[in-house]
C-alpha cells in the first residue's frame, strides 16, 4: 500500500514553498475529467506552450488534452482507430495516443503519481532533495519536467544508447543527466547507479518506476478510465472488450488492463516484449532496439497474475514501419492501398513502441479469431518526434526508401503472424512472477513477504493499492488548502 504517513513540517513547509512558486496540485480525477480543473487554471491554460515549463501544465497531465502545441484546453480521448486495411486482421483495434502530455509521452503521469504522495505528505523536501529519475527514456524525461514545474533538482538516468532526441532535452531541464552503459535492455546497470547514488551521501529521493507503486496507480486509474470512454464512443449492443496491450516496459501501463478487467471481465491482459530479449516469453536475455521498454528482469509492480498473453515482438518489424508510416513514399503507398489519407497522416503518432503494441494487437487478434465486433486497445506513449533521428540513421544505413520496399513493409504489416505469442495458464503466470525474486529480494532488498502477497493475498494487495487515488485526492486537496492558508 502507498505510505500516507504525514510530516506535518515538512509538509507545511513544502506547502509554503508551492505557493511561493504558483504551484496548485492537480487531483486524480481532475485528470481523469479536466472538466474539473479550476476555470483560472483553463485561462492561464490558453496562453501557454504544451511543453512549458509551468506549473499550470500538471492540469495537462491527461489523454484528453486538444491537439495543439500551445494554448490548447480539453477535449475527448486522443486515440487512433486502426482499419482491417492497415491490420489485415478483422478486430477494431484503438490506440491511446501520448504525444499530446508535455513532454510528448504519458509517462509523465506516472512521475506525478510517484512524486505527488510523498510531496504532500512531506516524506519529500523539494528544496534539499534531489529527486532521482531512473529510465529507459520517457520516463525519466516525465521526471525531470515533473520536477522542474515543481522547482526541484532532478537527476535524470538513462542508458547512453537511447535517442539523440531525449537526450538533447534533458540536457535543458533536468540538473544532471547520467548516461548508463548500454541499450533499453540493460536496467541493471541503471539500478547499480542508484545504489552508488544512494550511498554517496547525497540527500536525494530515487522514483523507481519499476518499483514505485504509484505508477500502476496511475495508469489504473487515469489510463484505465481513459480507455473505458474510448470505448465508448464506437462499442453498441453485441460489440466486446477483447484485450488490452501494452509492452511490459515497467509495468505500470499494463494496471490500466487491471482497469478494464473490472469494467469487462473478459478483457485479456497481453503483455508485449521484444522477441530479442524474451524475459517473460521464455526466461531470455538480449538487447533490442524497441526503445523505452526496459526488461531483463520482472518489474515489482507488474501485476503477474492479471497478464494472460505474452506476445513477443521481432524488433526489427517496427524498424521497418517507422519508415513505411513516416517516409513520404510509405504513406503514399499505403494511401494507395486503400488507407484513408487522413489516418495516414497521423501514422507519426505511433513511436517506435507503439508500433510493436500495434503488432501485438494484432497477433492477439488473429491467435482469437477476433471479428468485427471485438475491440482490442493498446497504447502509444509516444510519437516520432521522438525518433526521427532513427529514421535518418535507417536511410543512411539502408539507402534511400523505396516503392518496391514500401510493399514489402505493408506485406509485413497485413501478414503479422501469431507466432511468438503465449496464452499463459496458472503455472505460467506464477512462474514469470517467481522471477521477481532474483531481481527484487536478492539484489535491491525487497521484502519476500510482500512478494508472496502480491500472489497468494493478489486482490488485496493490487487492488488495495490501485484504488487509493481517492485517497491521494484526499491528501491533494487538504495539501491545496495548506497553500491557501500559508
Amino acid at each position: 500500500m502507498i505510505d500516507f504517513t504525514v510530516n506535518k513540517e515538512i509538509q507545511k513547509n513544502n506547502a509554503e514553498y508551492c505557493k511561493s512558486k504558483g504551484i496548485i496540485l492537480p487531483t486524480i480525477a481532475m485528470m481523469k475529467n479536466p472538466e474539473l480543473v479550476p476555470e483560472e487554471a483553463k485561462a492561464k491554460l490558453k496562453k501557454t506552450g504544451l511543453w512549458d515549463i509551468d506549473p499550470v501544465n500538471l492540469y495537462r497531465i491527461s489523454w484528453k488534452n486538444e491537439a495543439v502545441e500551445s494554448g490548447g484546453l480539453f477535449g475527448k480521448v486522443n486515440h487512433l482507430v486502426l482499419p482491417p486495411a492497415l491490420t489485415g486482421c478483422k478486430a477494431n483495434i484503438i490506440v491511446l495516443t501520448g504525444k499530446w502530455f508535455p513532454t510528448g509521452a504519458h509517462k509523465v503521469g506516472a512521475t506525478f503519481g510517484c512524486l505527488a504522495p510523498r510531496l504532500i505528505t512531506g516524506q519529500f523536501n523539494p528544496r534539499t532533495t534531489k529527486a532521482v529519475w531512473p529510465s529507459t527514456g520517457n520516463y525519466c524525461r516525465g521526471g525531470a519536467y515533473i520536477s522542474a514545474l515543481l522547482a526541484c533538482e532532478a537527476i535524470a538516468i538513462l542508458p547512453e544508447e537511447m535517442s539523440e532526441e531525449r537526450f538533447n532535452w534533458l540536457k535543458k531541464v533536468a540538473g544532471e543527466v547520467i548516461a548508463t552503459p548500454g541499450s533499453e535492455s540493460n536496467v541493471k546497470e541503471i539500478f547499480d547507479k542508484c545504489w552508488e547514488l544512494k550511498e554517496s551521501g547525497q540527500d536525494l529521493r530515487i522514483f523507481n518506476q519499476f518499483d514505485e507503486m504509484g505508477n500502476p496507480l496511475w495508469h489504473y486509474n487515469v489510463t484505465g478510465s481513459a480507455i473505458e470512454e474510448a470505448l465508448g464512443y464506437y462499442m453498441k449492443k453485441g460489440d466486446k472488450m477483447a484485450g488490452f496491450v501494452s509492452s511490459s516496459g515497467s509495468g505500470g501501463t499494463l494496471a490500466a488492463g487491471s482497469y478494464l478487467k473490472k469494467v469487462f471481465p473478459a478483457t485479456k491482459i497481453i503483455a508485449a516484449e521484444a522477441l530479442q530479449c524474451p524475459t517473460l516469453l521464455n526466461n531470455g536475455y538480449g538487447a533490442h532496439r524497441i526503445e523505452g521498454i526496459g526488461d531483463k528482469h520482472v518489474p515489482w509492480v507488474h501485476n503477474c497474475k492479471d497478464s494472460d498473453f505474452i506476445a513477443a515482438i521481432d524488433d526489427e518489424d517496427p524498424m521497418r514501419l517507422i519508415r513505411l508510416f513516416n517516409e513520404k513514399i510509405g504513406r503514399d503507398s499505403l494511401k494507395s492501398a486503400g488507407v484513408a489519407s487522413e489516418l495516414v497522416d497521423q501514422l507519426g503518432l505511433l513511436g517506435i513502441s507503439g508500433i510493436a503494441n500495434v503488432l501485438a494487437a494484432i497477433k492477439f487478434a488473429k491467435y482469437s479469431e477476433l471479428t468485427e465486433n471485438d475491440y482490442v486497445v493498446t497504447i502509444a506513449t509516444d510519437s516520432m518526434e521522438l525518433y526521427n533521428s532513427r529514421v535518418q540513421e535507417l536511410s543512411e544505413a539502408r539507402g534511400a526508401y523505396t516503392s518496391a520496399q514500401a510493399e514489402r513493409d505493408m506485406e509485413l504489416l497485413m501478414g503479422q503472424s501469431i507466432d511468438h505469442l503465449k496464452e499463459m495458464n496458472y503455472y505460467d503466470k506464477k512462474a514469470i512472477h517467481n522471477l521477481k525474486y532474483f531481481t527484487w529480494i536478492e539484489q535491491q532488498g525487497r521484502e519476500l513477504s510482500e512478494l508472496n502477497a502480491q500472489w497468494y493475498d493478489h486482490d488485496n494487495y493490487w487492488y488495495g493499492t490501485l484504488e487509493q487515488a481517492d485517497e491521494i485526492d484526499r491528501k491533494i486537496e487538504e495539501f491545496n488548502s495548506i497553500i491557501d492558508k500559508s
